[in-house]
């Protein structure tokens, strides 16, 4: 597997490539699934179907790996926050200002909740070619926890930043809460059949210094630690998105074997993380979005730029619903001849 090579950092026969959100609503083949399935949690929690949509892009293009499909907002559902999907506008889940809000942890009752996320890995790796890699992924503490005590998305959290000031016990109780329950699910997700883990920190990007030590690294290593105890040879990649000067330290001190660019970071700045990790990224999704010679040139360019180290092309955030699919053709096409 080249991507596997390559988050280890060691020689690749090509540069790997993967999209976040390469499976989605921009496929109409997705688009079908999806009429199918009912709702998004239906999708996600029906083992077939979620199995049948990651499976998708590797079909229709020359992937080097899939990433299951799921959602990062299963696992407060798991723990007994209701979630639920609001067709246009995006996640709602009722308001956790307390850990007494969350039923007491239970991780029989946590894992079987989860059974149909695992039971689609295992499908989807047995339909999978040997060559090809499979990713699990979830959210990181603070990301999840942004959305639990908001109970929504936001622009920049700014009640969930008061609350953890005013509130630090309970806080911590909570990020505590969710770095043993992601470990949990992490490690049964390598168990199913993923070859690698990635770990979304969507909104690290609101954080100060102080509190991105507190509340991104600091959970983060730990997740790490737990499940590098139980797979210590399973690449693990972070993505603390919008996170900035923060990204060096994410990197050293996380313990982290990849880390993930958003299209913000300097080509300059990721060369110089690949002197300790595998780096991937961070073409704009809005180019991928118009496609064409401006994409093909800013592609090439992140590949010339990082191809002689540890590498993985990607995007810096996840493919736009309204891209056409030919331009991911034209990108995948474009990197193979990088």
């Amino acid at each position: 597997m080249e991507l596997i090579k390559a988050l280890k950092k060691q020689p690749t026969n090509h540069t790997p490539i993967w999209l976040m959100r390469q499976a989605g609503r921009y496929l109409p083949e997705y688009r079908e699934v999806r009429k199918q399935a009912g709702g998004f949690l239906d999708l996600c929690y029906t083992p077939k179907l979620a199995s049948e949509v990651t499976l998708q892009p590797l079909r229709r293009f020359d992937l080097d790996a899939a990433i299951i499909f799921s959602d990062i907002l299963v696992v407060p559902h798991a723990l007994g926050q209701k979630v639920w999907f609001q067709e246009g506008e995006g996640p709602r889940l009722n308001l956790v200002t307390s850990i007494n809000d969350l039923p007491e942890f239970n991780q029989d009752q946590f894992l079987d909740h989860l059974a149909p996320v695992f039971e689609a890995l295992e499908l989807t790796r047995s339909a999978m070619p040997s060559d090809k890699a499979l990713i699990g992924f979830a959210g990181a503490p603070w990301t999840l926890a942004c959305y639990m005590i908001n109970g929504r998305g936001s622009r920049d959290y700014q009640n969930v930043r008061v609350f953890a000031r005013q509130n630090k016990q309970e806080f911590q109780m909570i990020l505590d809460t969710l770095v043993h329950a992601i470990s949990i699910y992490l490690i049964q997700k390598i168990k199913s059949g993923a070859n690698a883990i990635q770990i979304f920190d969507s909104w690290s990007g609101v954080l100060s210094v102080e509190e991105f030590q507190n509340y991104s690294i600091d959970p983060t290593k730990k997740i790490i630690e737990n499940v590098k105890a139980v797979y210590p040879d399973i690449p693990i990649i972070g993505f603390p998105r919008g996170a900035g000067l923060n990204y060096t330290d994410y990197i050293k001190n996380t313990a982290i074997d990849a880390v993930s660019c958003d299209q913000s970071v300097p080509l300059l700045f990721m060369k110089e993380f690949q002197k300790d990790v595998c780096v991937q990224g961070n073409l704009d999704n809005i180019l991928l979005l118009n496609g064409g010679d401006d994409m093909v040139g800013q592609a090439q360019e992140i590949c010339n730029s990082l191809a002689n180290g540890p590498f993985i092309f990607n995007l810096g955030h996840g493919v736009i619903k309204d891209t056409n699919p030919d331009h991911v053709t034209q990108l995948i096409e474009a990197i193979r001849s990088c």
